[in-house]
């Protein structure tokens, strides 16, 4: 189902037009599916889940009507079910958790076992950082606490999350105990927001350094300018209030007790520059250790698209998730 937050395509058009040099959004606009005259998006046109939700629109906190979730919930498999939280992408500025990227997978996923939570939050146009990852952890704690009504396993929640998506799945994985990206007020405040395992498809991670990375015909060449994704997300030019940026970085906290990672990206990805994934993999393999990081880069793969929604590499991802939820 549609959010209520989910802009029209027009709307998303004109912005797109203003903005010429969005860093972290998908290769192409995002698909509504089954909405009518939208474009394709990085499923090619086919839809990624073949499921309706087995709950939508959850409300898991009241701020905002963007705070919903859809749960799918396996119907061949013993309860109580492990969780992945799935976070779509779209730069911060758009994007549904009815469609693209954010939908990849939920098929494998359920068929493995997984119940999934695909999340709508807000959106920059809405609200600045850190309003974002309040409410990715404001839904885990919500998940956490509605776990006996919906049969979920408290104790094995994983978090995968596509471009601006995969930058708020890692800092769910990279930020447990950090008070002031918590969000605590919007509810369930007793509950952890701690997930155990963390899939990152092409997220940015280090915005300020995404400009000086960026490669020839890349479009973060505009990342510090005051009309890119990052800088409207924060609220200022990036390079301007660095202090506020770092809160978004999930390297500034990593901690040997963080969840392992699987990170993804394409070696031409022209919205975030593939060094930026390769930084955080060496990172957490440093604090972590290498058993506890995975780092694939997809051979002539962009910013998302086929290469990453092929049934090798879904099982890749389902593989990871086994290994570190079961």
């Amino acid at each position: 189902m549609k959010s209520s937050h989910s802009p029209r395509w027009n709307q998303i058009a004109k912005l797109m037009l203003a903005m010429p040099f969005v860093t972290c959004c998908l290769a192409q606009p995002p698909q509504h599916p089954g909405g009518p005259g939208r474009p394709p998006g990085p499923g090619q046109g086919r839809p990624l889940s073949t499921v309706k939700p087995t709950h939508a629109d959850l409300a898991y906190a009241t701020k905002s009507p963007a705070q919903k979730l859809d749960l799918y919930l396996p119907k061949n498999a013993k309860a109580p079910f492990p969780v992945i939280v799935m976070i779509h992408g779209g730069a911060f500025l758009f994007g549904d958790k009815a469609d693209g990227m954010g939908l990849a997978g939920v098929d494998s996923l359920l068929e493995a076992g997984f119940a999934v939570a695909s999340i709508n939050y807000r959106l920059s146009g809405e609200a600045s950082y850190p309003a974002q990852i309040f409410d990715a952890k404001t839904a885990v704690r919500f998940l956490r606490a509605q776990a006996a009504t919906y049969q979920l396993d408290p104790t094995r929640f994983g978090a995968w999350g596509a471009s601006a998506g995969g930058n708020l799945a890692s800092l769910l994985g990279t930020t447990g105990g950090v008070a002031e990206l918590e969000g605590a007020e919007l509810g369930h405040a007793d509950q952890s927001s701690r997930v155990q395992a963390v899939v990152d498809w092409f997220g940015p991670i280090d915005f300020l350094k995404m400009q000086e990375q960026a490669g020839p015909g890349s479009r973060a060449a505009h990342t510090n300018d005051a009309s890119s994704p990052e800088s409207r997300l924060l609220g200022a030019p990036i390079q301007s209030i660095p202090q506020k940026v770092a809160l978004t970085n999930p390297i500034n906290f990593i901690t040997p007790d963080d969840a392992p990672f699987l990170i993804e990206n394409g070696s031409d990805d022209r919205h975030i520059p593939p060094i930026q994934n390769q930084m955080l993999a060496e990172q957490l393999t440093r604090v972590l250790g290498k058993e506890k990081v995975i780092h694939h880069t997809l051979e002539g793969a962009g910013h998302g698209g086929p290469a990453f929604e092929t049934s090798e590499n879904l099982q890749r991802v389902i593989d990871f998730f086994q290994k570190h939820l079961r």
